[in-house]
């Protein structure tokens, strides 16, 4: 069997780790869906009035701002007029303001030293920050505004690659549990069928608990929640 397993939302969780946005805590920690929240929040209505129209655009807005793109890009995005995207760009950022705060704090200590930093200390450099061209520094900025949240999650993944490996090795199925493929927050393994519980349960366990390993030494404020699915082939996993 083909057994996947990808990390949820976890550029939008990361971001409530690194910043400290209590607003975006609580979210994850109620187990809210984090789309339809930004929607309430910014719609100023109840999560449950909250239709899908809305919950698309505020899942638009969500990646977005990850991304450092501005209302005109969020405009194409959302296919509406500049002052909805204006709303719904500026409202983000007035709801969560610790975020705010951390992406503009990103931006500048970008500036200031030529490189960001994942949660796990990881640099990024970026030597044209503070280049006299306003199309090349407005681009370093977007991706020196990502590239924290993006960077922490990549490293989250290759640990945990390193620690069900660890496992596998410690517990002697490598003919059992094969690695297949590392996609963005997707592993993949090839996994004989009678193994497949145990060799799933693990590696949830892994996945979910990688933040709290004992050499990392960080407690996360924010739950991890790994999905997984099986099945005959790629396009089949269920």
């Amino acid at each position: 069997k083909l057994v996947s397993f990808d990390y949820s939302q976890i550029e939008l969780r990361c971001l409530a780790i690194l910043s400290g946005d209590q607003k975006l805590i609580d979210i994850f920690n109620e187990g809210r869906d984090i789309h339809a929240a930004v929607a309430s929040l910014i719609g100023g209505v109840p999560e449950d009035q909250v239709d899908r129209d809305m919950r698309r655009k505020a899942k638009i807005v969500n990646f977005v701002i990850l991304y450092g793109m501005g209302v005109n890009s969020l405009r194409k995005q959302m296919d509406t007029d500049r002052a909805e995207a204006q709303v719904f760009h500026d409202g983000f950022f007035e709801q969560f303001p610790q975020a705010t705060v951390f992406l503009e704090e990103t931006k500048e200590y970008a500036r200031k030293n030529g490189h960001t930093k994942t949660l796990f200390g990881r640099r990024r450099q970026f030597n044209n920050i503070n280049s006299k061209l306003p199309f090349i520094r407005a681009m370093a900025e977007r991706m020196a505004l990502n590239a924290p949240i993006q960077g922490t999650s990549a490293d989250m993944i290759k640990i945990a690659m390193i620690e069900i490996a660890r496992w596998i090795k410690k517990k002697g199925v490598k003919e059992e549990a094969l690695f297949i493929l590392q996609i963005h927050d997707e592993i993949i393994f090839e996994v004989k069928e009678e193994f497949v519980e145990e060799f799933s349960k693990e590696v949830l366990s892994v996945m979910e608990n990688i933040l709290t390993l004992s050499y990392l030494e960080y407690e996360s404020s924010v739950p991890l929640v790994v999905h997984s699915s099986a099945g005959d082939n790629w396009g089949e996993l269920k």
